[in-house]
């Protein structure tokens, strides 16, 4: 290895004799070396900064449409639940034992209909006793008024003393009282009697019974004991709370137009249309100062008794009237800071922002009041692509209006201004 070692190392040098570099100064070997390398990058920076500039990259494609002017309905949107529109709790008005029961828990009733049956028999020795209590009454008065008249007569031949026609008078006077009496008493026991059927106060969905017979149950101050409930489920009540801001808009649209906001329309958690139908009747008397909201109630017809109390609902409510409103995609209106803009194509084919103003959705369009004009060439895709200021390739389209989801409010979007086409 030495060897070949030293052999390289004698044919280098014996090259660079011969090629003048070996007896040459450092500097000079390096000046000599590097003197073409330079020569050779300078021609190519020449090369480059003589040649053409490369073509600037085409303006982005967009697509933009004009946008659609329809007559809308505005809705206001809510979240509440049903309500029965009365519930009673059944109690006995009179105490014994339970002898019957005859209904099927959870079924549907109508009003009068027997529930329970209490043992009738002291109630109706109570009212045999009673009457007979009449028809002594009947006979002490009947003596009283003979005695009456007797005296009477004797008194005008001066036979007895006027303190004693007195007396007479009101011995009979007491015995009509004390027959008037015993008649009360025949009529209170009559209704213990007819206490003993507990029949349904009102029609609608009865729970189940919380008394089987056998029992004994008692009638009081208190209530006495629960025997069942019963809910009125037609119509039915859905209540919701409503925002101060709403409600401020509501009453000032109601001063302006009579009957704005009284239409309810109501879909189910499973449903995606607004099939039930209602109309605002009730809004409480003051806003709660905890919530700042205040409790409204609209009534729902229920034929067929499928709603029931506390299943919850997105509810609709329209503000009144019809107005008319340019529409674009939802998807075409941007956030800038605190404004809402939309870009259009102007002039040259070069990109505008204009701010504009929002209202509801309508199906999968927004709502524009106002900053848009008609003859505005809206940018519906491609948005990500385009600037304020740059140029586009712009290419027409037709906005097209989705009537499925025309048919109601988004479901993300909870106690929004909403909207949908006017028939």
């Amino acid at each position: 290895m030495n060897m070949i070692s030293s052999l390289t190392r004698v044919d280098g040098e014996a090259l660079l004799v011969r090629a003048g570099f070996s007896s040459r100064p450092l500097w000079q070997r390096s000046a000599i070396i590097g003197g073409p390398l330079l020569l050779l990058a300078a021609g190519a920076y020449w090369w480059s900064g003589d040649s053409a500039p490369a073509a600037a990259p085409p303006p982005p494609m967009v697509t933009v449409a004009a946008p659609i002017e329809r007559q809308i309905n505005q809705w206001d949107d809510y979240v509440g639940r049903f309500e029965a529109s009365r519930t009673v709790e059944v109690r006995p008005r009179v105490s014994g034992q339970i002898v019957g029961v005859h209904f099927t828990d959870g079924q549907v009733v109508r009003k009068g209909q027997l529930l329970f049956t209490i043992d009738p028999r002291p109630f109706t020795a109570a009212l045999a006793e009673a009457r007979a209590g009449i028809a002594t009454a009947q006979a002490e008065l009947a003596l009283a008024e003979t005695n009456l008249g007797r005296a009477r007569r004797l008194l005008a031949a001066e036979a007895v003393s006027q303190s004693d026609v007195d007396r007479l008078t009101a011995a009979a006077q007491s015995a009509r009282a004390a027959l008037a009496a015993a008649q009360a008493r025949v009529r209170s026991r009559a209704l213990d009697v007819e206490f003993t059927q507990v029949r349904a106060p009102i029609g609608g969905r009865i729970s189940d019974r919380r008394i089987d017979a056998g029992n004994i149950v008692s009638a009081g101050d208190a209530g006495g004991t629960l025997l069942t409930t019963i809910n009125a489920l037609d119509p039915i009540y859905f209540t919701f709370d409503v925002p101060e801001s709403l409600y401020l808009k509501t009453a000032r649209e109601r001063q302006v137009r009579a009957g704005a906001g009284q239409t309810a329309e109501i879909k189910l958690q499973d449903e995606a249309d607004y099939s039930w139908r209602g109309r605002l009747d009730f809004t409480d008397n003051g806003l709660s100062q905890n919530s700042g909201t205040v409790r409204a109630r609209a009534v729902v017809a229920n034929p067929t008794y499928f709603l029931a109390p506390g299943m919850f609902g997105n509810m609709r409510l329209a503000e009144g009237g019809t107005a008319t409103a340019l529409l674009v995609p939802d998807a075409a209106v941007r956030t800038d800071q605190a404004r809402k803009i939309v870009l259009v194509v102007g002039k040259g084919d070069a990109v505008a922002a204009k701010p504009v103003e929002t209202g509801p959705l309508v199906g999968n369009l927004r709502a524009i009041r106002s900053g848009l004009a008609k003859s505005d060439r809206v940018i519906v895709q491609g948005v990500q692509f385009a600037m304020p200021g740059a140029k586009v390739k712009p290419r027409i389209t037709q906005i097209k209006f989705d009537a499925v989801g025309a048919k109601g409010p988004a479901a993300s979007e909870p106690s929004a201004s909403q909207a949908t086409l006017a028939n």
